[in-house]
């Protein structure tokens, strides 16, 4: 190989292991933002109708639309509309209406979350408990509820409506058992049940509601439910890694319980992971069906993006 080929092939295996490692290292946000692009149009009708129409008055109004308006991951509405273009269904405005309605419900519970935890600060901006008081957020988080009503009245469909309802009785139960067993190490299987009622259903009502609505003869009931309760691991690892803020509130979930103890529980983050890798794998089996194209890729790539937590 003389000098000029030489040269070349230099060039180009340094610009090849450029490439690679830039993907490599591109962080969280990164590579989320890349799966997301790829429904970024619908995802975008999502957070401007999660803001339409907020009827209260200033300042409440301002501090709401505030923490409507930061940065949030949408992983619900984007989990159902990649399952939907991947099962090579359309996304009209009843899609776009119900992941609305979903987001709607998720801010609500975590402007109700922010006054039991009594939390000062969400996706940086003080929480509306902070800003004002523990009523006023209550009754701006049962408004959020009140607006999703109206949006899932509107589609008209009795069996979404009974499983929205469902859904909201299964997130209270998971708080509440929360609560009734704060500073406890819970079981194994109590700490997946919480997860399934607190986190994983909400995903499940979001793609399901959307596929009834469809008319879709696919079952993503297991998928979704897999994925929320590998979302919710992810999050209690690093939870654990950083602030540690959930067993300052007496929160104790998987580390601890694989630990044993408090004060070993980052013995239990290997374990943990585990854990997460088996709700990925089954997460992944739910969606062998699908045909392989860029949407159900996708779905493979959030999944991989969530183990590597």
């Amino acid at each position: 190989m003389d000098n000029v080929y030489l040269h070349q092939f230099v060039c180009e295996q340094t610009i090849e292991l450029h490439f690679y490692a830039r993907i490599f290292y591109m962080n969280f946000n990164d590579k989320y933002s890349k799966i997301s692009g790829l429904v970024k149009e619908e995802i975008d009708k999502v957070s401007k109708g999660i803001t339409k129409d907020i009827g209260l008055i200033v300042p409440l109004k301002s501090k709401l639309l505030e923490i409507l308006n930061a940065p949030s991951k949408h992983i619900r509405p984007l989990l159902s509309f990649l399952y939907l273009k991947a099962a090579g269904i359309n996304i009209d405005e009843k899609q776009i209406s119900i992941q609305t309605a979903i987001e709607l419900v998720h801010n609500a519970s975590l402007i109700h979350d922010d006054v039991i935890d009594e939390s000062l600060i969400r996706r940086n901006v003080k929480t509306i408990n902070n800003e004002f008081d523990n009523k006023l957020a209550v009754i701006t988080g049962d408004y959020l509820l009140s607006k999703a009503l109206n949006i899932l009245a509107k589609l008209n469909c009795a069996k979404l409506i009974t499983m929205f309802s469902d859904t909201l009785e299964s997130m209270t139960n998971g708080e509440i058992n929360q609560q009734l067993n704060k500073f406890k190490i819970p079981t194994l299987e109590d700490y997946i049940e919480k997860t399934e009622q607190k986190t994983a259903k909400l995903f499940e009502t979001a793609l399901c509601g959307s596929l009834l609505l469809a008319n879709s003869s696919k079952n993503g009931s297991k998928f979704a439910r897999n994925f929320g309760i590998a979302f919710q691991i992810r999050d209690d690892i690093v939870n654990i890694k950083t602030t540690k803020s959930d067993i300052n509130e007496g929160i104790y979930t998987a580390p601890v319980i694989f630990a044993g103890s408090v004060e070993s529980c980052e013995n239990g983050i290997e374990k943990t992971r585990t854990l997460l890798n088996n709700y990925i794998d089954k997460a992944l089996l739910e969606i062998k069906t699908l045909e392989d194209n860029k949407y159900s890729r996708a779905l493979k790539e959030l999944l991989e993006l969530i183990a590597n937590e």
